[in-house]
């Protein structure tokens, strides 16, 4: 591993460190605004809901900035020989260091937007990953109705890695990185301290 690849890991993951919701709600409210949701979660979601529109989408835009940013400057350099290891922790890196963050105590959010970010960060080399991600939500939130969201989450992750795995036509280290990404999305969910409905699956076709 060259010395590019490990400074692409560790600035995707000191980027994934800043936490753009305890962050833009500080500077627009003077406190953090993600401490009122039930799940205390650090994220996109609880900036919408507990800080507004305005602290949501400054917080999106952050979220998956940090995910496009190292994951595109490292791909637009690659040579045909590139390291397989190095692209798949540069892609995940990110979301680890979203979901645990050295500047905040390593404890962070779910790492759902910015694995989105990553993945947008392969565009324009590899599309189909991330469109097969928001594929996979909008089928567990449509077609296949599972809810709450802890339930479709995870069910869309399983389902992503695997399309995006045999599917693709992206390099296995792609492939690697997300189900990384994918894991680590997960062990966060499952330690999540929110209240867990129970799972309910309703087939859009059927009322």
């Amino acid at each position: 591993m060259e010395t590019r690849d490990i400074l692409y890991i560790l600035c995707g993951y000191l980027c994934g460190s800043v936490l753009f919701a305890r962050i833009v709600s500080q500077l627009m409210y003077n406190r953090d605004v993600t401490e009122e949701g039930s799940d205390k979660n650090p994220g996109t979601s609880n900036a919408f809901k507990c800080g507004g529109m305005l602290c949501g989408i400054l917080t999106l835009l952050g979220d998956l900035a940090k995910g496009i940013v190292p994951v595109h400057m490292y791909v637009r350099g690659l040579d045909d020989d590139f390291n397989a290891a190095a692209l798949a922790l540069v892609i995940a890196a990110p979301v680890i260091g979203h979901v645990f963050p050295i500047f905040f105590k390593f404890r962070g959010g779910k790492g759902i937007a910015v694995s989105f970010g990553t993945m947008l960060g392969l565009i324009p080399y590899y599309v189909l990953p991330v469109l097969i991600l928001a594929a996979a939500f909008i089928f567990f939130s449509v077609v296949v109705k599972i809810s709450p969201h802890y339930y479709r989450t995870i069910a869309a992750y399983g389902t992503a890695v695997i399309l995006i795995t045999f599917l693709s036509g992206s390099p296995l280290a792609v492939s690697i990185g997300f189900l990384v990404s994918s894991v680590t999305v997960v062990f966060r969910l499952l330690r999540s301290t929110e209240q867990k409905e129970e799972l309910e699956v309703k087939l859009a076709w059927k009322h």
